[in-house]
């Protein structure tokens, strides 16, 4: 074996699932945004959805800001050294990393530092296993935490929500892929693709689940059972009405995939695990002696590359005559006249704020004067220039509903007139909103590039003992649209569409597979 042929290929591998959709989920993309209702949020989220592909195509920049935690999955021949094969793999992910093409995700569970480099116990997840082949196969999957975090796992038979009682059969198997969708809501950032395990214990019915996520998106299952299964869910769950990054609409699952294995009687597990839009998976097949690539998977049939005047076609909102302009510091009565549905666009600055900002923010001063301001819940990908120069390489939003316990009081606390991110907050913050006069703005879930793009400068960074992606950034926008999802007057799109999917998620209540 070749070995620094190999760690060339797992490189080219890396940036390759980063940057650029493979061709199955490409056409999942258009098929949702072809049954989206025009003029929608909806449909605007689509087409900044497939602007963000493109842009990340032209640039070779991560699709999205969250770039996972790398997971392999490796087939060898007998006999290939696979202690060789997993040092050249970390190797690749550093470079990676270094190159702006991974975000540095790995951090350390009990201290809560950031190794920078994608690399820690346990990470990257390589799992290796062997066959009589004479090539080595390699498939990875970069899956963000946002949907990560909507994984679920059930338990028959069980209680659920809007369904009832799930027995401990196939019926009952669906009733549990059903609410798996319905639960997620725009969190994961959907439009998303699930995986399910049948089966096992805890941990081997979460590996299966995963594992039918390297399935292509098009395959036909050859279990009957699963076959029925996997269609029934994929003509249904998008009569939930929750819609692309949970705004409502008609796209809601983009693939469903399901496997079974064996299980001990006592146990019965179905496990989901929930991938977001931006379904970062590829594979290739690599020259056992030589470490060259052979051959790149999921790359049949159609390339769809959202071109020209589909790619750069400006977004609804951005034509749109009733956009509004906000730009910080923000006052109260600006606030207050705003309301859900209202497009804004802002210019000026804005101040990045994670999971780490906001429980340091809990206990300490700010670092810099936030009345007026607004936070962005972003964990950017960064690179310093050889001037000291930040510039953002992917900039999305993330999932906010991690920052409920802190952010109303933080809001207050600071006078913080705006939060973006995506997937909406709970009640706490939709009460703080309403009592000190905010607003909670929903971006485009996985749209690092087009974020990016409308980032003109880095003018300052606080607190960095914390890592790249959670330090406070302090970004100078033009242009950066987002919806108004929460407002000031007690209203939530995200509450509304929950309650509505809720009652519609009840029509599949009754036995289908008997």
């Amino acid at each position: 074996m070749n070995i620094a042929k190999f760690q060339e290929s797992m490189y080219k591998l890396v940036v390759e699932t980063s940057t650029k959709l493979p061709k199955d989920v490409r056409r999942a993309v258009l098929a949702a945004k072809q049954k989206e209702n025009a003029g929608t949020s909806a449909a605007m989220s689509l087409d900044t959805i497939t602007n963000n592909i493109k842009m990340a195509d032209d640039k070779v920049s991560p699709i999205c800001q969250d770039t996972g935690l790398p997971t392999f999955k490796i087939k060898t021949p007998v006999g290939v050294n696979q202690l060789e094969l997993k040092e050249a793999i970390r190797n690749a992910i550093v470079l990676a990393t270094k190159e702006g093409k991974l975000r540095p995700n790995s951090v350390n569970s009990l201290t809560g530092e950031n190794s920078g480099d994608n690399l820690g116990a346990g990470v990257p997840v390589i799992k290796f296993d062997q066959w009589e082949k004479d090539y080595i196969d390699v498939r990875l999957i970069l899956k963000g935490g946002g949907c990560e975090n909507k994984n679920i796992q059930y338990s028959l038979p069980c209680e659920l929500e809007g369904l009832g009682r799930a027995g401990r059969d196939l019926d009952g198997i669906r009733k549990c892929v059903m609410h798996s969708v319905y639960q997620a809501q725009g969190q994961g950032c959907s439009a998303g693709f699930i995986g399910v395990g049948i089966g096992g214990d805890r941990s081997s019915g979460y590996d299966l689940a995963k594992e039918q996520l390297f399935r292509s998106v098009e395959d036909v299952n050859p279990n009957e059972d699963l076959r029925r299964l996997e269609e029934y869910v994929m003509e249904n769950a998008n009569k939930l009405g929750i819609g692309t990054m949970g705004f409502g609409g008609e796209a809601t699952l983009l693939g469903c995939k399901v496997g079974v294995m064996n299980r001990i009687p006592a146990s019965f597990y179905v496990s989901v695990a929930y991938n977001c839009w931006a379904f970062r998976r590829l594979g290739v097949s690599v020259d056992a002696a030589s470490g060259e690539i052979n051959e790149w998977m999921y790359q049949d049939g159609e390339f769809i590359d959202f071109a020209a005047d589909e790619a750069e076609k400006e977004t609804a909102a951005s034509r749109s005559e009733d956009v509004i302009t906000l730009e910080a510091p923000i006052t109260e009565e600006k606030i207050r006249s705003l309301k859900v549905g209202d497009v804004v666009q802002i210019n000026g600055l804005m101040y990045t704020g994670r999971d780490a900002i906001h429980k340091y923010l809990s206990d300490h001063d700010a670092p810099v004067d936030l009345n007026g301001q607004v936070i962005y819940h972003c964990g950017p990908v960064m690179l310093k220039d050889e001037a000291g120069e930040w510039h953002v390489k992917a900039a999305g939003p993330t999932t906010s509903i991690r920052e409920e316990p802190y952010q109303g009081d933080i809001m207050k606390k600071f006078g913080i007139r705006a939060v973006i991110g995506k997937g909406g907050m709970g009640p706490k913050t939709l009460a703080a909103l309403e009592e000190h006069g905010g607003v909670y703005l929903n971006a485009i879930g996985g749209a690092a590039q087009y974020y990016a793009d409308c980032i003109k400068g880095v003018e300052g960074v606080d607190l960095m003992q914390f890592g790249i992606p959670e330090a406070m950034w302090h970004l100078r926008v033009e242009g950066f649209t987002a919806v108004v999802t929460m407002d000031s007057h007690g209203n939530s799109l995200h509450a509304d569409v929950d309650k509505s999917s809720l009652e519609k998620l009840a029509q599949f209540k009754e036995p289908v597979f008997k």
